[in-house]
C-alpha cells in the first residue's frame, strides 16, 4: 500500500454523484463501468491492457468505457508507477480510482490496543492512529473509542464522513460469515460477540469482519508477497500461531470460519494443555511465547522478540538456538499442512518473521524432513516456495482495509 499525499477538496463533486458511489457501495452490476470500477478498487493501479486481461473485456470495450469514467472524475492517471509495466519505449499510463471517490477504515483489535488506518480508494493510507485499550476491554468500549477516532481523524484530515465506504475489522479469533468471534483466547471478552452488531449502530456504516490471519493473507494478496498469487498459505509466528489458506483467490474459511487454524493442530494429544483447551496444540512448541519466556528468564528481565532478533543477529548462542528450535517446529507442522494441500507459496508471517534467513533457514530444512513431497524429486516449477511476508507488522491491520476494499470480490 502507498503512502500518499492527499487533497481533499473534489471530495464533496465525486460523492454527490450517486450513480458514481453505487459502483462502490453496492453490488457490481454487469456492465463495463461496473466491472473496471471493481477491478481498480481490488487492485489498486493498473493499466488499461491490465484491465482488458483482469475482466475479459473486448479492449474497444475497456477504452470507452475508461473515457467515461474519466469523465466523470471517477478514475484519474495514477502518479504511482506500477511494478508489473516494463517495456521498450514510453511506459505504459498508469490509472487508479480517484481518491476523492470514498475512503475506508480499517480496525485490528489487539491484546490490549486497538488500531485504526484511513485509506482511500486509490489505496493510499491518509493516516493511522494507536488506541491504549488495557487488557480485557469490553466491545462497547472499543465502538465508541473508534466512533470518537474515527470522527477526530476526518476532522483533522478534512475528511467527509459521507465518503466512508465501510469499516473492517480483525480479530483475533475465528470468525464466523456473521461477524460473530467463535473463540478469543487472546481477546477473550469478544468469544461469541458479533462484530457487525457491536460496531454498526454505534459507526452506522456497513461493518466486514475477519480473523487477523485471514486478513494478514489479503494484505499480502493485495499489496504485499502474494501479488499475482491465487493459491498460498499464510503461516504466522508470533506470541500464537496462526494461518489462513487461500485458493483460486478465495478465503478457506471453512463452515464456521475455523479453516486456517494451524496453531491448534494437535501434534501430541498427550502434551501440555493449551489455551483452546486441547492438549499438545502445535502453538506450544512452535510459537515464540515460551523461549521468550526461557530466554527472559537466563538475562533475568523481561525482552521482546525484537530483542531477542537483535541478539541473534549479533551471535549470541541462545537466542540463536531458540530461533532455531522454533523453526525446527513450525518447519515440522508446515510439513503436514504441505501434504494435505501442497501449496505452491507458503508466507511466513508473524513477528517472527523479522528475524528473515535465521528463522527461514532451518524452517524450510525442517520442511522438507517432514512434508511428502520432496524439492529433490520434482522440477523447480513444482516446487513449493517459502518466504517471509512483506506486511509482517502491520498485515492485519492493512488487511481490515482490504476487506473493505474487496467487498463482493471472489476473495470475499
Amino acid at each position: 500500500m502507498t503512502y500518499l499525499s492527499y487533497q481533499s477538496t473534489s471530495f464533496v463533486l465525486i460523492m454527490n454523484k450517486p450513480s458514481l458511489r453505487n459502483w462502490l457501495i453496492d453490488r457490481p452490476s454487469a456492465s463495463p463501468e461496473s466491472l473496471i470500477v471493481l477491478c481498480l478498487r481490488e487492485r489498486g493501479v493498473l493499466s488499461a491492457s491490465q484491465i482488458t486481461r483482469i475482466t475479459g473485456l473486448a479492449r474497444s470495450t475497456v477504452s470507452t468505457a475508461l473515457n467515461g469514467l474519466r469523465k466523470s472524475g471517477m478514475v484519474i492517471e495514477s502518479s504511482t508507477h506500477h511494478d508489473g509495466i516494463r517495456g521498450i519505449g514510453r511506459p505504459a499510463t498508469t490509472l487508479t480510482l480517484n481518491p476523492a471517490a470514498g475512503t475506508c477504515i480499517g480496525i485490528h483489535l489487539g491484546l490490549d490496543e486497538m488500531r485504526c488506518v484511513v485509506a482511500d480508494v486509490s489505496h493510499s493510507v491518509i493516516t493511522e492512529q494507536t488506541i491504549p485499550m488495557g487488557l480485557d476491554y469490553q466491545p462497547q468500549q472499543a465502538a465508541q473509542l473508534a466512533k470518537s477516532a474515527i470522527a477526530q481523524c476526518y476532522e483533522e484530515n478534512g475528511l467527509p464522513m459521507a465518503g466512508l465506504l465501510g469499516v473492517g475489522v480483525s480479530v483475533s479469533g475465528p470468525v464466523s460469515r456473521e461477524g460473530v468471534v467463535q473463540r478469543a483466547s487472546i481477546v477473550p471478552t469478544w468469544a461469541g460477540v458479533n462484530i457487525r452488531d457491536v460496531f454498526g449502530p454505534v459507526l452506522e456504516q456497513p461493518i466486514f469482519a475477519d480473523n487477523e490471519s485471514n486478513c494478514s493473507a489479503i494484505a499480502e494478496l493485495m499489496w504485499g508477497a502474494a501479488v499475482g498469487q491465487d493459491d498460498f498459505v499464510l503461516f504466522k509466528i508470533d506470541l500464537g500461531i496462526g494461518g489462513a489458506i487461500v485458493q483460486h483467490g478465495r478465503l478457506v474459511t471453512g463452515i464456521a470460519g475455523g479453516a486456517g487454524e494451524f496453531g491448534h493442530i494437535s501434534v501430541d494429544p498427550s502434551g501440555d494443555l493449551c489455551r483452546c483447551g486441547n492438549r499438545g496444540c502445535l502453538e506450544l512448541y512452535a510459537s515464540f511465547a515460551r523461549p521468550l519466556e526461557q530466554i527472559s528468564r537466563i538475562v533475568r528481565r523481561p525482552v521482546t522478540m525484537d530483542e531477542v532478533i537483535m541478539m541473534a543477529e549479533q551471535g549470541d548462542v541462545g537466542a540463536l538456538r531458540m530461533i532455531e528450535d522454533t523453526a525446527e517446529f513450525a518447519g515440522r507442522g508446515l510439513g503436514l499442512i504441505g501434504s494435505v494441500i501442497n501449496p505452491p507459496l507458503i508466507i511466513i508471517g508473524g513477528r517472527m518473521a523479522l528475524a528473515g534467513d535465521i528463522l527461514l533457514a532451518p524452517l524450510i530444512a525442517s520442511y522438507e524432513r517432514h512434508t511428502l513431497i520432496k524439492s529433490r524429486d520434482i522440477a523447480p516449477a513444482l516446487r513449493t516456495r517459502i518466504i517471509v511476508g512483506k506486511h509482517t507488522e502491520n498485515d492485519a491491520l492493512l488487511g481490515a482495509v482490504g476487506l473493505v476494499l474487496r467487498h463482493n470480490s471472489r476473495l470475499q
